[in-house]
């Protein structure tokens, strides 16, 4: 079905272009361009329906525009104007409650745009002479002029008004409301009938934030509404965080839009036009001719452009959006326009050229009135929107409003009269014009709008989409509404699904100097760019943006983590080094083990307690020292599950106190190893050592050593339970802080202390007899515990969590089982393998000849 209807349109248009294609009748040009409609009232009306041009000038010019013949361009959509002027005129004489027994009547002139003609056709009218010669304060007819309708552009009232002020005439202005036209004391009998448009700049804004539109283009006319709607869309477009791409100020005169005007226009995709009719008529063109199909315009008229040269299906105004004050359709209107036509109206001049253009009709040769051959159904109904349009628009409304405030203000006075002087005049109405200003100020028209300029608002505005693809199909589609006095989030309606956008777009336009930064990134504005135009740059660790376009990232909270996409936040898992992790419970097993082979090699001193190679190494230390390693072995099981402040302390403690105690039996063993075979002549003091077991007594005074220290940790800073939310991704760490550091390193210092020491002596003792070896794997085994535990200081202090605790677990494992492995493994190979080497002829044989007897050890 719409295939058949854009068919049908196409040869609609055709048929209308093909009017163009036989020469044109002379009667066409005679035909004058004003006429009239007697009545006891004549209202002025001043209308812009074709504009005339010189040979000379159209061979410089590019493809004409609207309907142009030869010297005459027509804008017939303006035609609307005159027929909504007989219309409420027609309604208002046929009222017997308006103005009884006085009709109105109207005088037309068009409208050049041109100051000096725009006098001259104002004069004629103030004079009624028919002819260009004036003579001031003179009415020749004798007629009751009224008031004078003016429009479409504020120039063409403004030029107007300046004259008619010096007579107090009244002026109704059915164009844009102006606000250089409501000064009242340049124009105090100027009355505006067109609501304002203040809210025009926050309604097109609320779409631009609706579609997330923040990179527009302007085009306005260069003139003091342009430069005062320019300052409200930059308002509101600052507070909502739109940009404007570029401003184009257009001029008077089309001939200006040299190239440079269009450089940048592709830079976005919405562009908004504002302006009147007259003031945007070549720029219309222009984008009309250009073809600029990927650009959205957002308008607050309506375009009447349309080229004869109509060979594209493509429009350019295809898909745009109008913005429209809101008025009550008047389908009564468009039933009259139903029955118009030159035999109903034979005053009207332009509907027999409208006529003759488009139904082929035909001009007689002698009173150029239009004979046969029309079609009999032929109404302006039938015509394309583009061309005429049935439906009232704003401009007729205005006018059907300002004949009425007329037509009341005159009911008012007459009614004031008959009451001051009721038998004088009855059936006429004598009156000068400057009375009916104090009326005109204080009537309402039909639709409530005050014509006081104070009390001219606006509020809604209707939103239309141009539907004109194929192009001639001209439709405008109500696709939403904007309501300034809705409650905040509520003013703007829309009906998406009815939006029809420019071809090239296959979805919901965007138009952004940049891309949107999604969630996970901010935006990092460009130095001397607009703040529209930047980078987006990802969120700093454990920051966060769940939405779109943000300009700073948010901050987890402590016991929360950002997600690697960095778009929300995740309750962290506590974390420690437990049981059931894999490293935790391999510590755990290794030191089980360790214990249990401490535990076995105990089990095998005792059992052998009388062999020689037990007897000859002290067995008392042995046991002290095997006894104290599975202590060491077992204390790192502290370490390993959930920190308590229990816990914590004991950590450090058992620790400290169980490698002071092994290596004070270590360093005992390497003194008394000293004492025995270094020592040539004993005195009596090395004497009474060796018989009292003098070197036994370094254990406890070293223990008792370290225990002060650790009581002296433990009372000032002693270890805590800490939380540690930044070393592991996602996790809390529970770990024991060491509280004091110096006291830390202190117990690690002291130890060292003692290790270095039990090396010293171990290694004055390495060349000893084979037999007692055991000093030479007193000297290794230390120099690896001072190995681990001095490499544990820099590890440690660069490893985090719970790598740090196993690094700390793993040392304490690694340097007790080098005294357990370098100590007792030679030992237990003996006893276990080589139990032939466990005697004493053994001894003996490997024992070097020596005047004095081997003490015991």
């Amino acid at each position: 079905m719409i295939s058949w209807i854009f068919i049908f349109r196409l040869l609609q248009i055709s048929n209308f272009f093909s009017a163009f294609s036989y020469n044109i009748s002379t009667c066409y040009y005679k035909i004058s361009e004003e006429f009239h409609r007697e009545g006891d009232v004549v209202i002025g009306a001043f209308f812009p329906l074709h504009t005339f041009y010189s040979l000379k000038k159209m061979q410089h010019s590019t493809i004409p525009y609207y309907y142009l013949d030869n010297v005459i361009q027509y804008n017939f959509k303006n035609y609307q104007y005159i027929l909504a002027l007989q219309f409420a005129i027609e309604e208002i004489n046929g009222n017997p409650n308006l103005l009884p027994n006085i009709s109105l009547g109207f005088d037309f002139y068009n409208v050049r745009f041109t100051g000096k003609y725009i006098l001259d056709i104002t004069f004629n009218w103030l004079t009624a002479l028919g002819e260009r010669n004036y003579i001031p304060n003179y009415n020749c007819k004798k007629r009751n002029f009224t008031a004078a309708l003016t429009g479409t552009s504020w120039i063409t009232s403004a030029q107007i008004g300046t004259l008619l002020q010096l007579f107090k005439f009244p002026q109704i202005n059915f164009g844009p409301y102006d606000l250089l036209l409501s000064d009242r004391g340049q124009y105090s009998s100027l009355y505006q009938i067109s609501p304002k448009d203040t809210s025009l700049s926050l309604a097109i804004v609320s779409l631009m934030v609706h579609f997330r539109w923040s990179w527009i283009g302007l085009i306005l006319p260069n003139d003091h509404k342009g430069n005062k709607i320019l300052s409200d869309f930059r308002e509101e477009m600052e507070r909502n965080g739109i940009c404007l791409a570029f401003v184009k100020m257009t001029s008077d005169t089309w001939t200006s839009y040299v190239a440079k005007f269009w450089e940048n226009m592709d830079e976005t995709n919405v562009t908004i036009i504002y302006g009147d009719i007259d003031s945007l008529e070549g720029i219309m063109r222009n984008i009309e001719q250009r073809l600029l199909t990927w650009n959205i315009w957002i308008m607050n008229i309506e375009h009447h452009v349309i080229d004869r040269a109509d060979y594209f299906i493509l429009d350019s105004f295809h898909g745009s959006l109008i913005f429209k004050h809101s008025y009550r359709e008047n389908f009564e209107f468009t039933k009259f326009i139903q029955t118009v036509n030159p035999n109903k109206y034979p005053e009207d001049v332009y509907l027999p050229k409208l006529w003759y253009l488009f139904f082929k009709c035909s001009f007689s040769d002698t009173n150029c009135h239009v004979l046969g051959n029309c079609q009999t159904n032929a109404s302006l109904e039938v015509f394309p929107s583009h061309i005429f349009d049935v439906a009232m628009n704003a401009e007729s409304t205005s006018i059907y409003n300002g004949v009425y405030a007329v037509a009341h203000s005159l009911h008012e006075m007459r009614l004031q009269q008959l009451q001051m002087q009721p038998y004088e005049n009855p059936h006429g109405m004598v009156f000068f014009p400057w009375q009916l200003n104090s009326f005109l100020k204080d009537i309402e028209v039909k639709d409530k709008r005050s014509l006081d300029w104070r009390q001219t608002i606006d509020t809604e505005y209707d939103i239309l989409n141009i539907w004109n693809m194929p192009k001639g199909l001209g439709l405008k589609v109500k696709i939403g509404s904007f309501s300034a006095n809705a409650p905040q989030g509520q003013q703007l309606s829309l009906s998406e699904q009815m939006i029809q956008w420019p071809a090239i777009f296959s979805e919901i336009p965007q138009s952004v100097c940049s891309e949107s930064c999604g969630p996970g990134f901010r935006k990092v504005t460009l130095e001397g760019k607009a703040i529209c135009c930047y980078k987006c740059t990802p969120c700093a660790d454990n920051e966060i943006s769940n939405e779109t376009d943000v300009d700073k990232c948010v901050k987890c909270p402590e016991r929360h983590y950002a997600n690697k996409e960095k778009s929300n936040c995740f309750q962290k898992s506590v974390s420690f080094l437990a049981y059931e992790d894999p490293l935790g419970m391999a510590v755990a097993s290794i030191a089980l083990c360790l214990s249990a082979l401490t535990a076995f090699v105990i089990g095998i001193f005792v059992k052998h307690r009388d062999t020689p190679i037990v007897k000859a190494n002290n067995r008392a230390l042995s046991y002290i020292l095997l006894i104290t390693l599975t202590f060491c072995f077992l204390c790192s099981l502290n370490f390993i599950g959930k920190p308590t402040t229990a816990s914590c302390i004991l950590q450090q403690t058992t620790f400290a106190v169980a490698f002071t105690m092994a290596l004070g039996t270590v360093l005992a063993k390497a003194i008394t190893v000293v004492l025995a075979f270094k020592i040539s002549f004993p005195g009596r003091m090395v004497r009474w050592l060796m018989i009292s077991r003098g070197p036994n007594y370094i254990i406890p005074i070293s223990t008792l050593i370290q225990l002060i220290i650790c009581g002296i940790w433990m009372a000032t800073s002693p270890p805590f339970i800490d939380q540690d939310a930044h070393t592991e991704y996602g996790h809390i760490l529970i770990l024991c802080n060491k509280g004091s550091a110096v006291a830390f390193h202190s117990v690690l210092g002291y130890l060292c202390f003692m290790a270095l020491g039990s090396y010293a002596m171990a290694f004055l003792s390495r060349n000893l007899p084979d037999t007692f070896n055991e000093s030479k794997f007193l000297s290794f085994s230390m120099l690896v515990f001072f190995c681990v535990w001095v490499t544990f200081l820099p590890v440690y202090h660069s490893t985090k969590g719970k790598v740090m605790v196993a690094m700390e677990v793993f040392s304490i494992l690694a340097s007790s089982t080098a005294l357990l492995v370098f100590i007792f493994g030679p030992k237990c190979y003996i006893i276990l393998l080589r139990p032939d080497k466990n005697s004493f002829n053994h001894i003996r044989k490997k024992t070097p000849s020596r005047k004095k007897k081997f003490p015991k050890i």
